[in-house]
């Protein structure tokens, strides 16, 4: 086995390892302790899943869709024009050094357009850090959505004499 074929394995292998919990927590495995038949066993794991999705508001059989996209939103504490702002404060610090030198204006411009350029830049790199809370906050919310509502199907098929695990 070559190198690249080994690593292929070994990528492929720790994928498995860190989705198969994922996957194995959404499923259920539903034995029927009474007798009763495979026909039987359909009709209450459907009603089961209805009374689940009225209990929880989560229907994993619906079509899973992202949130919707948010109209992009100033990170907080920067505030429209933070570039302007930015320029500003780099334009009085670079007229204080360009004037130690006898080019205040000089330094003005320099200071204006590095300002500038930096609170550009730190607001974009907030809004970047919000949107990736916004949507581990997303996945976290569906996660929990999805566990409750397997605890309520869980639940009712317990209570009409199945065993759920």
């Amino acid at each position: 086995m070559n190198r690249k074929t080994y690593w292929v394995l070994v990528a492929i292998g720790l994928a498995i390892l860190l989705i198969a919990p994922a996957a194995m927590a959404q499923q259920q495995y539903v034995y029927p302790q009474k007798g009763q038949s495979a026909e039987q066993q359909k009709k209450d794991e459907y009603d089961c899943h209805s009374w689940a999705v009225k209990q929880t508001g989560f229907d994993p059989t619906a079509a899973v869709q992202a949130p919707a996209q948010q109209p992009a939103q100033q990170p907080a504490g920067a505030q429209r024009g933070s570039g302007a702002g930015g320029a500003a404060r780099g334009a009085v610090a670079g007229a204080a050094i360009g004037s130690l030198d006898g080019e205040a204006g000089k330094g003005a411009a320099v200071g204006a357009t590095a300002g500038a350029v930096a609170a550009r830049g730190q607001s974009r790199k907030q809004a970047q850090q919000q949107q990736s809370q916004a949507q581990q906050q997303a996945s976290t919310q569906q996660s929990a959505k999805q566990q409750n509502y397997l605890k309520a199907r869980g639940a009712c098929l317990e209570g009409k004499g199945y065993s759920v695990k």
